[in-house]
């Protein structure tokens, strides 16, 4: 939700309405059951949860008043961060539009150094290791039209930086998504006139599949984007927010993965029903998020017909 240009941006989250002050030390997070961004009230030693489209009804908070769009702000937030109370300083992404977390340093240079050698390779196809980048910079300035070398070293800081993000996140993401689809595979050789572990471990194999080819089509598309180093710097300014957008998009998913993929780095010590047990888990996790709407919706319609033990409800994002 963007403000108009009369009206800037509020940095820290701010509410006037006496509802958001009368309970006392509010929480907005989203609920764990849906993911609906709510207010958590503090009843003793219980809890109550207010979700926040219901509040703008029950106390008419208009879209447009400085509520309204602070709520709006809020449930934009909590794609970032756990949660958020009145006071707290609301996260980068929502902002400016950078990031409110840092990536590694070796991420950084290896996203620069990536960058500098497809503009080396521009005016030396065959990399001769005598050539320098200064030359390539040079040569990468007049292609651009632009005054000097220095300028294009700027553009090319300035994207690698963007990127330093997304390999952050293949490494943190997608490569331990590859890694737990390794792990998981062998458990079927055990595994004779097992039926139920059978089907479970091929359903979850074939939603880690498909979760697999969605997030690295994330990654591909970034790719994509500086495979000419040239026409990146010549738009870059709309090759960073094509690469942002992606970087978004990959950090909700890897704040998602995360409990799963950490359960998975603590499974050594399990014992076989243990990890069983995580393989349902697993499970939970990917069927909502990866299974055909098609599927899913006769998987749930199969459920309702016969007793089945509860299994947990997840966020979708």
């Amino acid at each position: 939700m963007m403000a108009t240009p009369a009206e800037p941006l509020p940095d820290f989250c701010l509410l006037e309405h006496p509802v958001f002050s009368t309970f006392g030390a509010v929480l907005f997070r989203r609920a764990t059951t849906d993911g609906v961004p709510v207010m958590v009230v503090p009843m003793g030693a219980k809890e109550a949860m207010l979700p926040l489209r219901g509040l703008r009804r029950e106390f008419a908070i208009a879209d447009a008043s400085s509520d309204g769009r602070m709520l709006g702000l809020i449930a934009d937030s909590l794609e970032f961060v756990a949660g958020l109370q009145v006071g707290d300083r609301l996260p980068a992404e929502v902002l400016t539009g950078a990031a409110s977390w840092e990536p590694s340093q070796q991420c950084r240079d290896l996203a620069k150094a990536r960058l500098r050698l497809q503009l080396v390779a521009l005016v030396d196809p065959d990399g001769n290791p005598g050539r320098q980048e200064q030359t390539a910079f040079a040569s990468a300035a007049r292609a651009l039209g632009l005054e000097a070398a220095a300028d294009v070293v700027r553009l090319v800081d300035g994207l690698a930086e963007e990127l330093a993000y997304i390999e952050t996140l293949r490494g943190k993401l997608l490569h331990r998504m590859q890694g737990l689809a390794e792990r998981v595979a062998p458990l079927g050789r055990a595994l004779r006139g097992d039926r139920n572990r059978t089907d479970m471990l091929a359903a979850v194999q074939r939603l880690m599949a498909n979760a697999g080819k969605l997030v690295g089509s994330r990654f591909d598309e970034v790719d994509a984007q500086t495979g000419d180093i040239l026409s990146a710097l010549r738009d870059a300014a709309a090759r960073q927010a094509f690469i942002r957008s992606k970087r978004d998009w990959l950090y909700r998913c890897q704040r998602a993965w995360e409990p799963v993929l950490r359960q998975w780095d603590n499974a050594g010590g399990m014992d076989d029903e243990g990890v069983w047990q995580l393989v349902g888990k697993t499970y939970q996790f990917l069927a909502p998020r990866y299974m055909p709407v098609s599927e899913w919706e006769v998987f749930n319609s199969g459920r309702r017909g016969r007793a089945v033990q509860p299994t947990a409800k997840v966020m979708k994002w």
